[in-house]
């Protein structure tokens, strides 16, 4: 883990920059780096059971044209994943968001649950999710949907939630997003217009697209409690030349 005086480096879709997305090897090589919390994708099964995936269609990992939700979970589970020339001979599967969940649970690490866009027409199947779920402490859901983050918090008011900012966040009424307790931001929003809105609507941020070079990185805004990279080891490095 890294240094408690630094701020907390989320491995995107796990250490997707040396294993592929969103799998479990991709989330064991975050945690040997150093990570402190895992951000993954969540979409459901026909059935409504959460799997973790980034995309709504299985076309660049599976090479199949189906959507996520038009398949089983013993479907989705059984899939080999890769690019097209590597998928036939890969080892990664997709795993179940249960799989990933106890293996968070067993190591303690966070996790950035992102609910997907394919969730708002799947309501019922987060509800389910949300019933009784336990995660690791300073874990947290996120998602571009603010509609999403409302069942959330009506739910499990005690998660915290994130909103992910996009060109229609409306920053001079951060404040009235009230299922939203931070907001994730892509780094080109780390200017002071962005980071002051968010102090003054008493929101916290992380920031997305991490790379390990940003000069922000030595002596982050006070606002800030977490980057999101797909090169934790780099982000991590950067952070203790301070």
């Amino acid at each position: 883990m890294s240094n408690p005086s630094t701020i907390p480096v989320f491995a995107h879709r796990g250490a997707s920059a040396y294993a592929l997305e969103n799998t479990l090897q991709a989330f064991d090589k975050a945690m040997e780096l150093g990570a402190d919390g895992i951000e993954l994708d969540i979409q459901f099964s026909k059935e409504g059971l959460p799997v973790v995936y980034h995309d709504p269609q299985l076309s660049r990992l599976v090479g199949s044209n189906k959507l996520v939700s038009d398949c089983t979970l013993e479907e989705l589970l059984g899939f080999k994943l890769g690019k097209p020339w590597k998928r036939f001979f890969s080892s990664y599967k997709m795993p179940s968001f249960d799989a990933v969940l106890a293996w968070a649970m067993l190591h303690q690490i966070p996790l950035n649950i992102e609910l997907k866009s394919t969730i708002l027409d799947q309501k019922n199947a987060l509800i389910h999710m949300l019933d009784g779920l336990k995660v690791p402490a300073g874990s947290h859901f996120s998602s571009f949907h603010y509609e999403l983050l409302e069942i959330v918090k009506k739910q499990r008011p005690e998660y915290e939630t994130a909103l992910i900012a996009t060109k229609k966040i409306k920053w001079d009424l951060l404040s009235d997003y009230r299922a939203a307790d931070t907001v994730h931001m892509h780094k080109r929003y780390y200017k002071p217009r962005y980071l002051e809105a968010c102090v003054s609507s008493n929101k916290a941020c992380r920031f997305y697209a991490i790379d390990g070079t940003e000069s922000f990185l030595t002596n982050p805004h006070p606002a800030v409690i977490g980057w999101i990279t797909d090169y934790p080891d780099k982000v991590l490095a950067a952070q203790q030349r301070l």
